[in-house]
């Protein structure tokens, strides 16, 4: 195949690079941040034999993990303003969209670690005259949280992968930066190729640290 490879636009459009870097931590950061705090809510919620908390919980995890990612922010960017009086930003609707759907997954995280405690665990602080939330902060929690922290470290590299779904609506992202400088300097190949290595640099080293973290778990017992 005769191609010119051009990797001298790539350096020369760093700086875009950088940028697109820079919005894709800081969009994964924020929707990582909300989605592990609502999904605490959420996920003790579906825990919960109250149907008034059940129900509504599990309406909403089976809606946002059951449509895709991709849909969901474009209805929030296209579709949302059409039926409310806000104006919804490219960023407002990717956060609405990964923060959504990253909560009904850290929900079922939050639930099946919840589960994973012992019914004696409960009965004991039951015993001492402790409250459901008493039980639950105090004891359960802080439990399952560390059985958790493996399947938030894999929804997070998740999260990190999702947000190049936000160049679609023009949210200036790393994919949505490399889309427009390919655009310009004619070198898909060589941009999208630094894209999934600077993707790969970035999310490697934690699949690394969740396998350590992994064998250090199975090591304790």
């Amino acid at each position: 195949m005769d191609y010119n490879w051009d990797f001298a636009s790539i350096l020369h459009n760093k700086h875009l690079l950088l940028v697109g870097l820079q919005h894709t931590l800081y969009l994964a950061a924020v929707c990582l941040v909300l989605g592990l705090s609502f999904g605490a809510i959420v996920g003790i919620g579906r825990y919960s034999r109250n149907p008034l908390f059940y129900w509504p919980a599990t309406v909403f995890v089976e809606i946002f993990r059951n449509t895709p990612v991709l849909v969901q922010i474009m209805w929030f960017f296209f579709a949302f303003p059409i039926i409310s009086p806000f104006e919804i930003d490219a960023f407002t609707a990717a956060t609405l969209g990964l923060t959504l759907n990253t909560t009904a997954f850290s929900a079922e995280i939050y639930r099946a670690g919840i589960q994973s405690i012992s019914r004696g665990q409960w009965e004991a602080g039951k015993a001492l005259g402790m409250s459901y939330s008493q039980q639950m902060r105090r004891i359960i929690l802080p439990q399952s949280i560390r059985r958790m922290i493996p399947a938030f470290m894999n929804r997070a590299i998740e999260l990190m992968k999702m947000t190049s779904l936000a160049s679609v609506i023009a949210y200036g992202e790393l994919m949505y930066q490399a889309k427009i400088i390919s655009t310009i300097e004619f070198n898909p190949i060589e941009m999208y190729t630094t894209v999934a290595l600077i993707f790969f640099a970035i999310i490697f080293p934690i699949t690394i640290l969740v396998q350590q973290y992994e064998r250090k778990q199975r090591a304790k017992g």
